[in-house]
């Protein structure tokens, strides 16, 4: 069921939007050679707390920490770990959000450590772009697949995959909600938006192949052809004038 949020409703939620950016802001600052993702994932958790909000990823579904913090070829779902030490050359995907007044706040970035390739940089560049196009076809009357399309055109055309396994979603008072918003799609098909629904839309673009695989350890989800893979996202509020986001700071 989608859920439309009134205008009090849109303004708590970007309460937990603007903590949620605040959190990722200061845990990409931190993506150094030398640091290791445990500590990226304390400085979110412990400016999240500081906010007075939660870290809505911490426990859900199980999930042991506040931040999805993934290396290169991880996609997404990445753990933080004492052990997992950031490397030059390094792209950092990180994947976080907050709840605050019971709503629900969502982003993520692609991160790099000192100096990357040149591949590596346009992988993450045309990611990054690619959730802006889609971003701009978040207009109240348009549909689902006005999104996907876009952000999948823009990023096929520059030599890169889409991720198909995992997709974007609605977020509110729980974490995903209704509808799905897939990274592909067909203009004109799927769900109508309308003003008041909030979604995430979040490429999850590859380098080489879009297959992708999960580990053992049930979260972590890599390239198949360990190639490289980037991540950008944010939350959105359809509204009759246009879509807001409300994960900028």
């Amino acid at each position: 069921m989608i859920v439309l949020k009134t205008n009090r409703e849109l303004a708590l939620m970007r309460e937990a939007c603007i903590i949620s950016a605040g959190a990722l802001k200061l845990a990409g600052e931190a993506v150094q050679p030398g640091v290791t993702t445990a500590e990226i994932d304390k400085i979110a958790y412990d400016y999240i707390k500081k906010c007075g909000a939660e870290p809505n990823f911490l426990n859900y579904n199980g999930y042991p920490a506040t931040a999805c913090i993934s290396i290169n070829d991880e996609v997404i779902h990445g753990i933080p770990a004492k052990n997992r030490v950031i490397k030059e050359g390094d792209i950092v995907s990180i994947d976080l959000g907050a709840r605050l007044n019971g709503f629900n706040g969502d982003n993520a970035a692609t991160f790099a450590a000192g100096a990357i390739s040149s591949e590596a940089k346009r992988l993450c560049d045309t990611t990054r772009e690619s959730l802006y196009v889609g971003i701009q076809k978040a207009v109240a009357g348009g549909r689902v697949g006005d999104i996907g399309s876009a952000i999948a055109q823009y990023c096929e055309s520059r030599g890169f995959s889409v991720v198909r396994e995992f997709v974007g979603h609605g977020i509110g008072k729980a974490l995903h909600e209704d509808p799905s918003v897939p990274n592909f799609g067909t203009p004109g098909r799927g769900v109508r938006l309308l003003p008041g629904m909030t979604i995430a839309i979040e490429p999850m673009i590859n380098m080489g192949a879009a297959g992708v695989k999960t580990l053992p350890d049930g979260w972590t989800v890599k390239t198949r052809d360990g190639k490289l893979s980037a991540h950008f996202e944010h939350t959105v509020a359809i509204t009759p004038s246009g879509p807001k986001i409300l994960t900028l700071l």
